[in-house]
C-alpha cells in the first residue's frame, strides 16, 4: 500500500478500523510515514499548536500498583509527598502559565480518585480559576464518577484527562488493582458529560507493536479528542526501572501512525521528550500537534515554555 496515497485518502475522509490491514504502518519507509501524518496534520489539524501545562495538585502514597509509577505506594522510590496543594499555589502557576501563552492548564492528583475535602477544594480552585484566570482549565483526577465530573464541568473545567496507559491486552501486566475497561468506562462519562476526552498511553513499557496499534484504535473507537504519547522514562525503585529505553525512530513511528488514525485529535507531546531531537522538532513534522510544556512533569524535567514556543516558531507554527 502507498502510504502517502493512504494519508491523501484519510485527508478525503476514510477512518482506519481493525479490519484494516494495519502491518503497512509497521513496515513502511518511516520518512514517508511521517511525512504523509505531517500531511494529515497540516490538512486537518493547521499549524496552531495547543500547548498544556499542569501542577501535580497531590503526590505520592497512590494505593495503585501501576509499575511504571513512581507515586504508588508500592515501591520505594524518591517520589515527593504530600497532601492537595493550597488554592494559591496552584492559581500563581496558573497565572503565570497564562501570561506566557499556555492554552490549558490543569490539576493532576495521585490516588485512585480525589474524593472529600480534597476534591472540595480541587472545585473551589478551579471555580476561582475560571474567575481570575483566562485559560482553558483541565482536571487529571482518577476514577471520578458522573456526578463529580459535573461538577467539575460546572467550575469550568473543559476537559478531563484518564490514560488508558497502555493495550487491552497488555494492561495485566502493567496493574492488577484498576482494570482497561474502567478506564473506558470513565472517559465514556467524560463525553457524556459534554467535555473534551484527553487519553493517551505510554509506550516503551514492554508492549508489542500490535498493542501500540491497538492503543490508537481503541483511543479513535472511543472518541478521544487529545491523545498525549508518553515514551517511559525507566524510574529507579520501579518494576520498570531496568526497561530497555526506545529509540527516537521507534517513538517516531508511533507519533505518525496515531496521526493517521486519530487524524482529528490532538496529538500531544508528553513525557519521555527528551529521548527526542530538541524536544520533539521532529515529531512535530511527523504527525504531533500539540505538547505539554513547561515545569509540569511528576518524575522527570522536560522543555520550557519559552524553548517550546521558540521551537515551535522556528518551524512557522502558530503558538
Amino acid at each position: 500500500m502507498d502510504i502517502i496515497k493512504l494519508a491523501e485518502e484519510i485527508i478525503a475522509g476514510r477512518r482506519i478500523t481493525r479490519e484494516d490491514e494495519l502491518s503497512v504502518f509497521l513496515n513502511c519507509d518511516l520518512k514517508e510515514l511521517c511525512t504523509g501524518a505531517d500531511k494529515i496534520r497540516t490538512a486537518l489539524i493547521g499549524k496552531k499548536a495547543d500547548l498544556c501545562s499542569i501542577i501535580n495538585g497531590r503526590s505520592g502514597k497512590c494505593p495503585e500498583d501501576c509499575k511504571y509509577c513512581a507515586q504508588s505506594a508500592h515501591y520505594n522510590t524518591d517520589c515527593e509527598i504530600y497532601d492537595f496543594l493550597p488554592e494559591e499555589t496552584i492559581l500563581k502557576v496558573c497565572r503565570m502559565n497564562e501570561s506566557e501563552g499556555v492554552h490549558r492548564f490543569s490539576i493532576v492528583t495521585a490516588g485512585r480518585a480525589l474524593t472529600g475535602e480534597e476534591f472540595e477544594k480541587a472545585i473551589h480552585a478551579y471555580e476561582t480559576m475560571k474567575k481570575e484566570c483566562n485559560i482553558e482549565l483541565c482536571a487529571s483526577m482518577g476514577f471520578l464518577n458522573a456526578e463529580q465530573l459535573h461538577r467539575l464541568h460546572e467550575a469550568g473545567v473543559t476537559s478531563y484527562h484518564h490514560n488508558i496507559e497502555t493495550s487491552r491486552r497488555y494492561f495485566p501486566n502493567i496493574c492488577t488493582t484498576h482494570t482497561f475497561e474502567q478506564k473506558i468506562e470513565t472517559l465514556k462519562m467524560v463525553k457524556a458529560e459534554g467535555m473534551c476526552a484527553c487519553s493517551g498511553v505510554i509506550i516503551g513499557m514492554g508492549e508489542t507493536w500490535e498493542d501500540r496499534l491497538d492503543m490508537a484504535i481503541c483511543l479513535h473507537k472511543t472518541g478521544v479528542d487529545s491523545i498525549p504519547i508518553n515514551t517511559l522514562m525507566p524510574i529507579k525503585g520501579t518494576p520498570l526501572e531496568n526497561q530497555k529505553l526506545l529509540t527516537e525512530e521507534e517513538i517516531l513511528r508511533t507519533i505518525a501512525f496515531f496521526r493517521y488514525i486519530n487524524p482529528e485529535a490532538n496529538i500531544r507531546l508528553a513525557a519521555g521528550r527528551a529521548r527526542l531531537t530538541n524536544d520533539g522538532e521532529l515529531a512535530f513534522k511527523s504527525g504531533a500537534s500539540a505538547t505539554i510544556t513547561g515545569n509540569m512533569l511528576t518524575t522527570t524535567s522536560c522543555a520550557t515554555i519559552k524553548s517550546d514556543r521558540a521551537m515551535l516558531k522556528k518551524l512557522g507554527w502558530e503558538v
